[in-house]
């Protein structure tokens, strides 16, 4: 088993009906991954990309057996059940999962890099990562709450502001550990 990291979003539909559907829908079937922890659920303006809604944001820490690449094909799976569509780079989506991180795993392989390439950058990904696994490390980059607080201080303009949503909540499965 290998420890990997998950960045769910959704800013489009109903967007936590969104998030919950893809946890469900990951740590089922033969083969999936065995969850340790779901972060809690922010809200953040999008990163890049066209105008559009906000994003909930959250973060699912998992065991994973196999390859990295399997665990992408879950993911992948995960956003064509939701309706994803790829027409505009970091555009408005039902759906986004990336796999953030699996094991101490550096690969600059076009389909999957690893860990994500922008990981390191990205509040929305560190804050819920940091919440649901304190002594996390991102590979290459060092313990997540050093990297979040790198990016918190480069962001004088407020840009990557996230708001928790003590309101909603991401469930584990009956019976799942986390």
């Amino acid at each position: 088993m290998t420890r990997a990291v998950l960045s769910l979003g959704s800013n489009m539909g109903d967007r936590m009906a969104t998030l919950q559907g893809a946890v469900e829908r990951l740590l089922a079937g033969d083969g999936a991954p065995r969850p340790v922890a779901v972060s809690p659920v922010y809200e953040t303006a999008p990163v890049g990309g066209p105008e559009q809604g906000a994003f909930l944001n959250a973060v699912l820490v998992v065991d994973a057996d196999g390859e990295p690449i399997d665990l992408l094909r879950r993911a992948q799976a995960a956003e064509r059940a939701f309706d994803r569509v790829r027409e505009v780079r970091w555009g408005p989506r039902t759906l986004d999962v990336d796999v953030i991180a699996f094991g101490e795993v550096r690969d600059d392989d076009p389909e999957l890099t690893l860990p994500h390439p922008r990981a390191h950058l990205r509040a929305f990904v560190l804050r819920p990562w940091l919440d649901a696994a304190p002594g996390a490390v991102l590979p290459g980059h060092g313990p997540v709450a050093d990297v979040l607080a790198r990016v918190a201080a480069a962001d004088t303009a407020g840009e990557q502001e996230l708001h928790r949503r003590d309101d909603l909540r991401l469930r584990l499965p009956e019976g799942a550990d986390g």
